[in-house]
């Protein structure tokens, strides 16, 4: 059976759509989702994302036991940051992509995908043998809330004395939001200004309550998780399992950009050797210039014969067009190549774009 987050009957008394996801039974929508899109591109919205997984790092060594396993330098970060990362396995594919939080030299938070929590839990675990770092994971006691739009700040600052403009993107605090304990960081996937806002999972109905009531003047609206998709495609995000895994390499995507090499981690040794012979493959951007919507698994053809597969792809609510992610053989991959999506046995044509396809 799916678990049910601590906002489920929340969801059941507003007639969400509810759908298994990772094992998770979230609202796909409340009504409209493509209402509830232009809700977070206009205004605001609110999405219940406490399948998520946080993993505390704690421990003389835990910054040690982090650059050990993630692909990216976080010796330079302080105390209130974020930085997106990733963990790879030994061939250089993406075990998780995930957020960093530093709280001290010795706490660090990791919130990784829900997919993967249980394994990415148990991986740091096992490299944390010998060393002082004990790895915890914080899920099962635990609310998060990801309040998007433009109007997000205006809505969460009703509701704190923190004045929220100072906080810089990918930054964080311990705050108090209705008189509750949070960790606020101004962060989302939605490719909107907003928060993810994280507390006890016993005041998940007072939080989700003070926040509509608050955010009714600003039209916020409760979001599901198809608003979710169609907001990060078109923020170019990256969604784990599905357009990244560990069968391809980090090399493949855009988050090759965070690799540093200076430094020794996790399933450098293949990476080094794959940078050294080039890769065969990428992921790319592409919009539909015929009519038709491309969808997950569409076949992509270039040169007359395939050259890839569509990872995520779907209508663009803000832009009015068919967009998607993909791999494709890297002679194709350059912006503008003209491509083709079989859509249901038709050729249809598409060129690749540069990521993102919005920007705020």
């Amino acid at each position: 059976m799916p678990e049910k987050t601590p906002f489920f009957a929340l969801h059941q008394a507003l007639g969400a759509a509810l759908t298994d996801f990772h094992g998770w039974l979230l609202p796909l929508h409340y009504g409209s989702p493509i209402a509830e899109h232009n809700a977070v591109r206009q205004a605001c919205g609110l999405f219940d994302t406490s399948h998520m997984g946080e993993i505390l790092v704690q421990g003389e060594d835990a910054e040690k036991l982090l650059q050990s396993l993630l692909v990216r330098d976080i010796s330079g970060m302080k105390k209130g940051q974020m930085r997106l990362a990733a963990m790879c396995n030994e061939d250089g594919g993406i075990m998780d992509d995930l957020t960093v939080y530093k709280f001290s030299g010795e706490k660090f938070w990791l919130v990784v995908n829900a997919g993967p929590y249980e394994s990415d839990l148990l991986w740091i675990k096992r490299n944390a043998k010998g060393i002082d770092a004990k790895a915890e994971g914080l899920r099962q006691d635990m609310a998060k809330l990801d309040l998007q739009g433009p109007k997000a700040e205006r809505v969460l600052q009703k509701l704190v004395e923190l004045n929220l403009s100072e906080m810089k993107y990918y930054n964080f605090r311990e705050i108090q939001v209705a008189d509750v304990d949070c960790i606020a960081s101004r962060s989302g996937y939605t490719g909107e200004s907003g928060f993810e806002l994280y507390f006890d999972a016993g005041n998940a109905e007072k939080i989700w309550n003070a926040l509509m009531n608050e955010g009714k003047e600003f039209n916020l609206q409760p979001c599901g998780l198809a608003a979710r998709d169609s907001l990060r495609l078109e923020a170019g995000m990256l969604l784990q399992g599905q357009d990244i895994d560990s069968e391809h390499s980090i090399l493949l995507c855009p988050y090759g950009k965070i690799v540093s090499w200076n430094k020794g981690f996790a399933g450098k040794r293949a990476l080094v050797k794959q940078k050294r012979l080039g890769v065969k493959e990428k992921l790319v951007g592409f919009e539909l210039v015929e009519k038709g919507i491309a969808r997950h698994g569409c076949e992509i053809l270039a040169g007359g014969k395939k050259a890839g597969i569509a990872t995520s792809a779907g209508f663009s609510p803000t832009l009015k067009k068919s967009i998607g992610l993909g791999y494709i053989a890297k002679e194709f991959s350059e912006i503008g190549q003209e491509i083709e999506i079989d859509i249901r046995g038709k050729r249809v044509k598409a060129k690749v774009v540069e990521l993102p396809f919005y920007k705020r």
